[in-house]
C-alpha cells in the first residue's frame, strides 16, 4: 500500500461528533446538540436546568439500551428493560460507561473489597500462599458457611436402580456466630410487646404489627398461646413460641400460613438490611430495641479462626483487609512470589488506583453503606482506571463531590488520562476548577424545571465567561471574608472522640453561629460530627442518605404539605379527606391514581401511555367537582411552590399550616417545582434541598448539614449561604461540613481536620475564624482558601 493511499481521510474517521435532535426528555424543550468524540466536555446549569436528562436520560440511556439489544432475548429477560429515551435522533452513539452518585448497596455483606473485587484477589492470594493451608479460596470469604453432608443417592444405570452413598463438605470462611456480619446483636423485649396487655389489646409494639391486619389473624389461629390472656401470664413454652418459634407452617381460616416467632420475623425482615437505609420510623424502632456489638468470636474481622490463622509473612487475610489501603499497597509490593506474579500485579494496580483517587485512607473491610456519595462515585471508577478500552464514553455525575479543593487537581489528571487514551468524557458538574479543564463546555437554562430545558451556550471555557449566562456571569464569583463575626452563645463539648481515624480528640464547637468543618476527604469530619455529636437531643442532623420515593411520591407527600391540604378539600366540601388522595379513594379507578396506564411488554421495555379517562390527573372526576379556593386538587398539585405559597398564604384558601411548609420550600430554592411533581423526576441537588426544607420544620436547636452544596450551581451558594443566615439569626446553631470555599469564608467559625487522610488525619489542626486562616495559613484549607478570596 502506499504511502498517500494510507494518509488519505478514511470515510470511518468522519463519524466524530455524538449528534443529538430533537430531545424532550423531564424538561428539555426540543435540545438539538453535537458533541465532539474524544474530548471532555462539561454540562452546566443551574440545579434542575436538565443537565441531567440529557447527559444521563438521553445520551447515555440510549447507549446502554442499544448494547442491551445486542443480546438474545434470554439474556434481555434477565437484565433490567429501558424505554427509548423521546428524542427524534441519536447518532454518534459509543458505550456509554455511567459512572454515577448512588450510594452503594447498604446491604450490610458489602464492603470496599467486595465491591472492587480486591476481596477476591486477596481470598486467591491466601488460599496459595497463605501458611497453614486450610483450603480453597470460600475458605476465605466471610460470605460462604462451611456445611457438609452425606446420604443415598439414587441412581439409574443399564436399567437399574442403584443407590450410592456419597458426602460433600464445603469449607467456608462465614464466623457461625454473626453470619459473617461481623456483628452480634441483642434484643430489649420489653420494647417489642407489653407484658400487661393481651395480644388482642394492642401489647406488640412493632411497626407495623397490627392484630387488625394478617399477622392479628395469624396470632389468633395459630394455636400456639391464647391471644386474649395477658402476656405476663404466659407460660414459658408460649412465651417461646411467642418470642423464638422458627417458620412453622399453620393453617388459618382454611388458609395455609407461615408462622414465625416476632424475633426471628424481625431479623429477618428488618435485621437483614443496613439501618441506614431504613425508613425513619423502623430505623428509629430498630436502634431503641437493638443493640449492636462487635461479634466476640470473630472480633468484627467477619472470618472464622481457621481463615484468620492462615497468614502470608505473619499477616492474615483479616489484617490485610484492616490495613489502611496506602498501606496495604505497599504489603502487596513485597511481596515476591513468580507462582502468583499475575494475580499479584493486577492486585497492585487494583490497590494504586485506589491511592491515585484519593481513596487510599479507606480499608476494605469499610461497609459500602457508609460510604459518602462521592466516595461512592470514585470507588466505581477504580475498575475503569487500568482499562485497555478505547472510544468508550465515560458519563460522570460530579466526581468532585466530597473532595477538598486540594484533591480536585488529582481527579482532574484522572478525567484528562481517561479522555487521552481516546475516550470521550461527558461531565455534570458545577465546581469552576472541574470546569476549567473542558475541552467543550455546554450551559443549560436559562432556569430550573419549566423555566429551562434549553441549551443557552455551547463552546469553550473563554466563551463561557464572557457569555451573559447565569453559569458565566458567576463563573468568577468570589465570596469576600465577612468584617465582622457573629459571637458565640455557648459552646457543645466533644471529649476523646475516637470513632474510625480520629485520634482522641478534644473540641468545642461554638453555639449559636455559623460553624464550618472542614480538611481534606478521608480527615475525619463525618466521623467527629456524626460519631459524636449527630444523636444528641436538639441536633437535627441532614445527611447524604438519598430521599427514597416512587413514581407515586412527590414534594407534597414528601415533607407532609398533602395533609393539611385534604384535611383544607374535606372542610371546604363536607367530605372526606382521603378522596383527596390519588393513592387511596380518590383515585382514578382506571389508572389506580398513577395518571398512566403501565403496559408490561416481557423482554421489551414497557409502555407507559397517559390515562384517557383521568388525562393524567390521577383523580376520579368525581372528585375533580370539589374546589378550594376556585381551584380543585388536580389544578393545585400541578402549581409550583411559589404560586401555592401565594396561595394557600391569603385570601379564600388561606392555609396556615401548608404555608408555613411552602415557605420553606421555597426559603431552600425549590420555589419552581410542581408540588405534585414525582420525585424520580428530581435531580440530586433538589432532592438534597427538599430534605433540607423538611428537617427545618423539626424541632431542635443545632442543624448539622454534610455538604449542603452538592449539586448546587454557583448562583444557588448565595441563597444556600442566605438560608444559613437566616437560621442561625433565627437563634439557631449551624454545623457545616463542607469543602466549598464560599460556605468557609462566609462561616463565623473553621475547625479544620488533618493534616491528611486516614491515619495521617484525625487531628485538629486549626480553630478559629476564617479571617485568621487565611491571614497565616499553616493547612491545606488554609491555603487554598487564601488563594479563593484574594
Amino acid at each position: 500500500m502506499s504511502k498517500a493511499t494510507m494518509t488519505d481521510k478514511h470515510d470511518a474517521d468522519s463519524h466524530d461528533l455524538i449528534r443529538v435532535h430533537g430531545a424532550r426528555e423531564n424538561n428539555l424543550k426540543d435540545v438539538s446538540i453535537e458533541l465532539p468524540k474524544r474530548r471532555l466536555t462539561v454540562f452546566t446549569g443551574i440545579s434542575g436546568s436538565g443537565k441531567s436528562s440529557l447527559v444521563f436520560s438521553t445520551i447515555a440511556a440510549e447507549s446502554q439500551r442499544l448494547i442491551n439489544e445486542t443480546y438474545s432475548s434470554f439474556v434481555q429477560g434477565f437484565m433490567p428493560t429501558l424505554a427509548r429515551p423521546d428524542v427524534d435522533v441519536l447518532d454518534g452513539l459509543t458505550t456509554a460507561i455511567i459512572v454515577d452518585q448512588q450510594r452503594m448497596g447498604a446491604d450490610p455483606r458489602s464492603t470496599v473489597g467486595t465491591a472492587t473485587d480486591a476481596n477476591a484477589m486477596l481470598r486467591i492470594l491466601f488460599s496459595r500462599l497463605g501458611k497453614p493451608h486450610i483450603g480453597s479460596a470460600q475458605a476465605f470469604s466471610f460470605n460462604v458457611a462451611s456445611i457438609s453432608g452425606a446420604g443415598a443417592v439414587t441412581m439409574e444405570k443399564a436399567g437399574r436402580t442403584t443407590k450410592e452413598r456419597r458426602s460433600f463438605s464445603i469449607t467456608g470462611g462465614m464466623c457461625p456466630r454473626c453470619e459473617g456480619r461481623g456483628k452480634v446483636n441483642d434484643f430489649d423485649l420489653s420494647e417489642l410487646y407489653d407484658e400487661n396487655k393481651s395480644l388482642n389489646e394492642g401489647a406488640v409494639t412493632i411497626p407495623g404489627y397490627s392484630m387488625e391486619g394478617w399477622y392479628g389473624r395469624i396470632f389468633r389461629g395459630c394455636g400456639f398461646f391464647d391471644p386474649d390472656k395477658p402476656i405476663k401470664k404466659y407460660t414459658k413454652k408460649q412465651l417461646n413460641d411467642l418470642l423464638y418459634k422458627e417458620p412453622t407452617k399453620v393453617k388459618v381460616e382454611g388458609i395455609n400460613l407461615t408462622y414465625s416467632g416476632l424475633v426471628p420475623t424481625i431479623q429477618k425482615s428488618m435485621l437483614s438490611k443496613d439501618v441506614d437505609a431504613m425508613q425513619p420510623h423502623i430505623r428509629a424502632f430498630v436502634e431503641r430495641v437493638v443493640t449492636f456489638t462487635v461479634c466476640p468470636d470473630c472480633d468484627g474481622t467477619r472470618l472464622t479462626e481457621a481463615a484468620r490463622s492462615s497468614k502470608i509473612n505473619g499477616i492474615s487475610i483479616a489484617d490485610a483487609c484492616s490495613m489502611q489501603i496506602s498501606d496495604l499497597a505497599e504489603w502487596v509490593k513485597g511481596l515476591d512470589e513468580p507462582s502468583v506474579k499475575p494475580l499479584l500485579n493486577t492486585l497492585e494496580r487494583t490497590l494504586d488506583s485506589f491511592v491515585e483517587i484519593g481513596l487510599g485512607y479507606l480499608s476494605l473491610d469499610r461497609p459500602a453503606g457508609t460510604l459518602s456519595g462521592g466516595e461512592a462515585q470514585r470507588t466505581k471508577m477504580i475498575r475503569h482506571l487500568g482499562s485497555s478500552l478505547t472510544d468508550v464514553t465515560y458519563v460522570f455525575d460530579e466526581p468532585t463531590i466530597g473532595l477538598h479543593p486540594h484533591d480536585i487537581q488529582r481527579m482532574n489528571n484522572l478525567l484528562l488520562l481517561l479522555r487521552d487514551k481516546g475516550n470521550t468524557v461527558l461531565m455534570v458538574e458545577h465546581k469552576p476548577e472541574a470546569i476549567a479543564i473542558a475541552d467543550h463546555v455546554v450551559d443549560l437554562g436559562p432556569g430550573a424545571g419549566t423555566a429551562g430545558g434549553t441549551v443557552c451556550f455551547e463552546g469553550t471555557i473563554e466563551g463561557l465567561r464572557a457569555s451573559d449566562t447565569v453559569t458565566g456571569r458567576h463563573l468568577d464569583d468570589r465570596v469576600t471574608l465577612k468584617e465582622t463575626v457573629r459571637t458565640p452563645t455557648g459552646k457543645l463539648e466533644i471529649r476523646g472522640a475516637d470513632t474510625h481515624n480520629l485520634r482522641n480528640v478534644d473540641v468545642d464547637i461554638p453555639e449559636g453561629v455559623l460553624v464550618v468543618i472542614t480538611g481534606v476527604a478521608g480527615s475525619g469530619k463525618s466521623s467527629l460530627i456524626h460519631g459524636s455529636l449527630a444523636k444528641r437531643d436538639g441536633v437535627m442532623s441532614v445527611d447524604q442518605a438519598p430521599v427514597r420515593g416512587s413514581r407515586r411520591s412527590n414534594p407534597a407527600t414528601y415533607t407532609g404539605l398533602l395533609d393539611p391540604i385534604r384535611k383544607a378539600f374535606a372542610k371546604a366540601n363536607g367530605v372526606k379527606p382521603a378522596l383527596f388522595s390519588a393513592n387511596s379513594e380518590g383515585a382514578c379507578p382506571n389508572c389506580n391514581g398513577a395518571g398512566v396506564i403501565y403496559t408490561d411488554l416481557g423482554i421489551m421495555a414497557g409502555m407507559s401511555t397517559t390515562c384517557e379517562v383521568c388525562e393524567g390527573r390521577r383523580f376520579d372526576a368525581s372528585v375533580l367537582e370539589y374546589t378550594f379556593g376556585g381551584r380543585d386538587i388536580s389544578e393545585v398539585l400541578a402549581m409550583p411552590v411559589a404560586e401555592a405559597e401565594a396561595f394557600f398564604g391569603d385570601g379564600d384558601a388561606k392555609t396556615p399550616a401548608a404555608h408555613k411548609i411552602l415557605e420553606r420550600l421555597t426559603d431552600v430554592g425549590l420555589g419552581y417545582l410542581a408540588i405534585g411533581q414525582p420525585l424520580t423526576t428530581l435531580s440530586g441537588g433538589e432532592r438534597q434541598r427538599l430534605k433540607l426544607a423538611t428537617h427545618m420544620g423539626d424541632k431542635g436547636g443545632t442543624y448539622v448539614l454534610d455538604e449542603p452544596t452538592t449539586g448546587l450551581h454557583l448562583a444557588d451558594v448565595e441563597q444556600l449561604l442566605a438560608l444559613l443566615d437566616r437560621l442561625v439569626d433565627g437563634g439557631k446553631s449551624v454545623i457545616v461540613i463542607e469543602h466549598h470555599q464560599a460556605v468557609m469564608a462566609h462561616a463565623d467559625w473553621i475547625i479544620d481536620l488533618g493534616p491528611g487522610a486516614g491515619h495521617d488525619g484525625g487531628l485538629v489542626v486549626y480553630e478559629g475564624t476564617p479571617a485568621d486562616l487565611v491571614a497565616n495559613p499553616t493547612t491545606l484549607t488554609g491555603e487554598h482558601l487564601a488563594a479563593y478570596v484574594s
